[in-house]
């Protein structure tokens, strides 16, 4: 089998998302990664050192700059007919692109997986990761989603060929108008090695700020939210953590205030170490925290941070 793999990327630099999927991708035989875009030589030469990569097919086109559905499809399907499975991370991009290309090739998508089991069979969480679905695709192409999360990166030891390809851009049923993107000095929260969440128990923005902000600060980790601090206006919306917000699997995961809503441990369960610290020793977070921290938030953080 020959996989295509869809490298999420922003013109500028490979995301990190692309080498967790190359390692599920991988399970599936030969790889070839498409880096499509418009001035990407520098995605491409990074690509090309990803281990497992066979081959990098590079389309640079002026309509691919932002990676609209309709462009990338049309590549993606004029080059369908030489592959067993289309494969991409379960970012925005991806999930934008493949409901798309499995349409068009009239078969099933097969979203998030998190195992592959064999080439025609893989795991994927449903439920809100209460139950785990195992699924066997009998299509021709599978197009596929890879939840990066449950997948360790691919090592930058390579030295895959660069082939240049024409582009095919189909029909433009939509525009890119303008990017409104948030910046932070902090690491970016779906790839940070760090993470620390807070919930609604910090009673509101004043004091999620003032709490949970030095301690990511002097960790140098990203911060996120649980979707009811979201809710009540304690935290940006991009910062929410769950089944509804970004799946994220650092090294370290830090939460204070969560009580431990399964929306939210969808979003978290494959941290590495996760550290739960509440008032309420109860809580069902504490089910699945490797450490428990009975205690009151107000002074526990602020202790955390002198300490640091």
């Amino acid at each position: 089998m020959t996989t295509l793999l869809i490298a999420d990327h922003d013109n500028t630099r490979l995301s990190s998302h692309t080498a967790k999927a190359l390692t599920a991708s991988s399970k599936l035989g030969e790889v070839h990664l498409l880096v499509a875009g418009h001035n990407i030589s520098a995605v491409a030469n990074e690509a090309a050192q990803l281990t497992g990569v066979s081959k990098v097919l590079l389309v640079d086109h002026p309509e691919l700059n932002h990676q609209l559905a309709e462009s990338m499809a049309s590549t993606i399907l004029a080059l369908a007919k030489d592959y067993s499975a289309i494969v991409a991370a379960a970012t925005t991009t991806g999930k934008s692109i493949l409901p798309r290309v499995a349409a068009q090739l009239d078969v099933m998508q097969l979203s998030e997986i998190i195992e592959v089991v064999s080439e025609d069979t893989f795991k994927r969480p449903i439920y809100a990761g209460n139950a785990i679905q195992t699924v066997r695709s009998r299509d021709a192409v599978k197009v596929i989603t890879v939840r990066t999360a449950s997948f360790d990166s691919a090592a930058m030891t390579g030295s895959a060929p660069i082939e240049p390809i024409d582009a095919v851009t189909g029909e433009k049923r939509s525009a890119h108008l303008a990017d409104q993107l948030s910046t932070s000095d902090r690491p970016e929260l779906a790839s940070a090695k760090i993470v620390i969440s807070g919930g609604r128990a910090l009673g509101s923005a004043e004091k999620f700020n003032e709490v949970i902000l030095p301690v990511a600060d002097k960790l140098g980790a990203a911060v996120g939210a649980s979707r009811a601090a979201v809710d009540s206006g304690y935290a940006p919306n991009d910062w929410q953590v769950g089944q509804t917000g970004k799946v994220v699997s650092p090294e370290l995961y830090i939460a204070c205030g969560i009580s431990g809503a399964i929306q939210h441990l969808a979003g978290m369960k494959d941290s590495k170490v996760i550290v739960a610290i509440n008032s309420d020793e109860e809580a069902p977070i504490f089910q699945l925290a490797d450490y428990q921290l009975v205690a009151d938030l107000f002074e526990a953080l602020p202790e955390l941070e002198r300490s640091l």
